[in-house]
């Protein structure tokens, strides 16, 4: 069931503008009608209700949808008021120059690994990973050191929604091998990405966590087998710690919501 379905027309509403931006271009009405759970008639009736309010922009040249500038608008405030990336900014580039390899900054959404900054090495390396991206969290470093530290009933619903759709050789294939894996990554405080998602990247990663032990999100240092391996990059775990760390403390003063006043003060 795709998220948002059972939530009345606001949540179709939401799954139609998901189904929009994995496009990841304007897209036509044929193609959104072939690969959408609604009929024809609720797909035109949402994608209509969705361009009035600015939410999808319609080109009639090329009668394609495309996000609206509205949409922009929300999505800006809640990049800047409601993800770690504006306070992680200045650590997340501390760490990268501390490193010269990429560095990665993320967050659960949902059971996915949203990535909120990126910054590349010294000498930089095409890979998946871009700021904005969704990317599976039962493969990648930051994913994995996130799950390792939620509360056990949130990992297990995470743990359920993952695929485990086999990217390489290395790639965790099952839910018991990723459990057995998240005891190894909870005793050392970090994990690793073995080329699990993309061959020939691997990365160190550690979660970001409050006070209170709450997930706030993860770190990563990232590179090649080319240029270095597993053993390379654990010796910048001490760099990794510092900048998780210091993060954390700078949410704090930011007033980053804690899990159990979030709970109490919206219902949430």
């Amino acid at each position: 069931m795709a998220r948002g379905a059972g939530d009345g027309t606001v949540g179709k509403a939401l799954e139609v503008l998901d189904q929009v931006a994995e496009f990841g271009r304007p897209v036509r009405f044929a193609e959104l009608l072939a690969d959408s759970n609604f009929p024809k008639p609720t797909l035109y009736r949402l994608l209509q209700t969705l361009t009035s309010q600015g939410m999808l922009a319609f080109d009639p040249d090329r009668n394609t949808y495309s996000p609206g500038a509205r949409l922009m608008k929300f999505a800006h405030a809640a990049w800047s008021q409601s993800t770690l990336a504006q306070v992680a900014s200045p650590h997340v580039q501390l760490l990268s120059e501390a490193t010269g390899e990429t560095v990665h900054l993320a967050q659960l959404d949902s059971a996915q690994v949203l990535y909120l900054d990126k910054r590349n090495a010294r000498q930089p390396v095409e890979m998946y990973s871009q700021a904005g991206k969704i990317g599976p969290a039962y493969c990648t470093g930051v994913g994995k050191a996130m799950i390792a530290f939620l509360p056990e009933d949130e990992a297990a619903d995470v743990i359920g929604q993952q695929s485990f759709h086999v990217f390489t050789p290395t790639t965790l294939a099952t839910a018991d091998a990723l459990q057995e894996e998240l005891v190894d990554i909870r005793a050392n405080g970090y994990g690793f990405d073995r080329e699990e998602h993309e061959p020939g990247i691997i990365c160190v990663a550690m979660p970001i966590l409050s006070e209170s032990g709450r997930v706030l999100g993860a770190l990563s240092v990232t590179s090649t087998t080319q240029h270095t391996n597993l053993a390379g990059l654990e010796q910048q775990v001490p760099h990794l710690r510092k900048a998780t760390n210091a993060i954390a403390q700078a949410a704090k003063r930011w007033s980053f919501p804690d899990h159990h006043s979030q709970k109490t003060t919206t219902g949430i």
